[in-house]
Order: structure tokens, then C-alpha cells, then sequence
């Protein structure tokens, strides 16, 4: 299996699930070369994360015309947080990863560790661990670790780490969001200058899984996913849709996921989330469709 490499594309699919899908493990190679290069000659991580143009907005009048319209600039959230988040520390949920007709060609975690003083505001300390199977693992093993500490209010990522161990090399980046260049950070750790109201891929999916889609069927928002900052728009699709996982059957809302970088949205990839309709909203599956083939990340365990 060769190692297919956009990483635009690799973005996209862990702005999906919170760095999740095939596409984050797999198409990231070269993004997370390049990280090691770096961190090798000893350069510096970027201190700002240059935001994507959010794409104009269309006349009123012409709002009927593209069924995808632009995403607006994503100023503040349009929709607040629910009271009483579906997230409770201890949580975990297990996916496995499909790619065409190969299954489990990867694994992905995620967990939430705790509910923690951080600098001062309550956060939630988010994870995810994603590792490659066999036969993928034999051409490509990854084994990575993704932190997020996001506002317990908001969402709204605090700090961001991705701990990297690809083929045998190890590279950590741990940045500190901040919108004015003030905010306090650990020596090992940078400051990365952001929009306000910034999520990183972990306080995105849990964000989502908070919005009550019946009421609210868009959202959109900043998303920074270590290199970068993306435009995402979120947009209920269906309800009532049935899906089958290594979990079991599920009932759930279907969620198109859009991301737009440069001002234009990505549409070489199509990304779609399953939310259970259960107290939590369980994150059931994701599916992406892209210009070579398909994924399907399916939720296995919960706990």
C-alpha cells in the first residue's frame, strides 16, 4: 500500500475527527516530515498560525444559487455551548479505521482525562492515540498522541500538543493558543497567535456533539490543527439515520463537515459525522470520501 501524501487534504480529515480518520494516520507523511526536518536543523516552531481568508459572503440575493454557500468569518460562536456539556472525565471511545475494502488498517482513541485548573480557567484535558495496523504498520508505523486543553465553557482551545513517533522518529510540539501574544506559557511550550474563538480538532468534535442540531443546523468557527488555521462549517444533513459499527446499530444525525482554506472550500473531499442520538452523542462514525478512495472510522468501544 503506498503512502499517498495532500496535506490539505490530511487537515481536513482531523478537522473531521479530532485528527482521527485514516487520512490524519496515513496522508500526513509528508507534513510530519517535514516537522521532523525542522525540529532536526533545530527551527523554531511558528510562532503564528497564519489564518486561511474566510471566502466572501454572496449578495442576499443570490443566496439561493449555490447550495454550498460560502462560510461566513467565523468573528465569535453563533451558538453558545449547551448547559450540561455530554462530556464526563473518564471517557473513552474506541474507533477503528477502513480503508476501500481493507479493514482496520488503523486505531484511534479518544479519551477525556480530566476536568483541570489551567492557567487560571477551567479546562478539559482531551486525548487522542492513533496507531496503524497491519498490513499498513508494516510500510508505515505510527504510533501519535494528540492533547488538547480546552476552556470547559467553550471549548475553545487553550493549548495544543501533538507528540509524534512515526517510523522510529519522535518530534513533540506543544503550543499555547493565544489571541494577543500575552498569554502566559510553560518554557517548553510556544505561543501561537490565533482567531478568537479558536478549536483545535478536540474541542471541535466535542463542541458538535454539544449543539442541538434541531434548533441550530449550522455552526462555524476557527480550527487551528497544529499548522494551521481552517474556516469550518458544520451543517445538519439528516436525522433518524441508521448506521452499523463494530459497536452495533446506532440511530443518528448525520453532520456534513466543510472546511475552507484560502477562501475557498476544499472540495476534493467530502467528510460526513453520525452523531447517536443518545444523552451523550456519541460520536458513531465518520466517513470521508476522497479523489482515490474512501474511509470509514467506526466507533468500536465506549466506556
Amino acid at each position: 500500500m503506498s503512502v499517498r501524501v495532500n496535506v490539505g487534504i490530511t487537515a481536513v480529515a482531523g478537522l473531521a475527527l479530532a485528527g482521527g480518520a485514516f487520512y490524519w494516520l496515513h496522508c500526513r507523511a509528508n507534513q510530519a516530515r517535514s516537522a521532523m526536518a525542522a525540529a532536526t536543523q533545530g527551527s523554531p516552531a511558528p510562532a503564528v498560525a497564519e489564518p486561511s481568508r474566510p471566502p466572501a459572503a454572496e449578495p442576499e440575493n443570490n443566496a439561493k444559487k449555490d447550495s454550498h454557500p460560502a462560510a461566513p468569518e467565523a468573528k465569535k460562536d453563533p451558538i453558545p455551548l449547551a448547559s450540561g456539556l455530554p462530556v464526563s472525565a473518564g471517557e473513552i471511545l474506541d474507533f477503528t479505521a477502513d480503508v476501500a475494502k481493507v479493514s482496520n488498517v488503523a486505531t484511534l482513541r479518544l479519551q477525556t482525562a480530566e476536568k483541570r485548573n489551567f492557567q487560571g480557567k477551567s479546562a478539559w484535558h482531551l486525548q487522542a492515540f492513533a496507531h496503524t495496523q497491519n498490513p499498513l504498520r508494516m510500510v508505515f508505523q505510527l504510533d501519535d498522541q494528540f492533547d488538547s486543553y480546552s476552556d470547559a465553557n467553550s471549548m475553545h482551545s487553550l493549548q495544543y500538543e501533538m507528540h509524534l513517533n512515526e517510523r522510529g522518529q519522535k518530534v513533540d510540539s506543544i503550543q499555547r493558543m493565544t489571541t494577543t501574544g500575552k498569554e502566559p506559557a510553560t518554557a517548553n511550550a510556544s505561543q501561537t497567535i490565533v482567531l478568537p474563538g479558536t478549536r483545535d480538532p478536540l474541542g471541535l468534535m466535542q463542541y458538535l456533539r454539544t449543539v442541538d442540531w434541531s434548533k441550530s443546523p449550522q455552526v462555524h468557527g476557527p480550527v487551528y490543527d497544529g499548522h494551521r488555521l481552517y474556516d469550518v462549517r458544520a451543517s445538519l444533513a439528516g436525522t433518524s439515520q441508521n448506521v452499523t459499527v463494530p459497536a452495533g446499530n446506532f440511530v443518528t444525525t448525520k453532520i456534513d463537515i466543510h472546511v475552507f482554506a484560502d477562501g475557498a472550500e476544499m472540495k476534493d473531499a467530502k467528510f460526513a459525522l453520525y452523531l447517536a442520538d443518545d444523552a451523550t452523542h456519541t460520536p458513531a462514525l465518520l466517513e470521508a470520501i476522497l479523489p482515490w478512495t474512501t474511509a470509514r472510522v467506526g466507533l468500536k468501544t465506549r466506556q
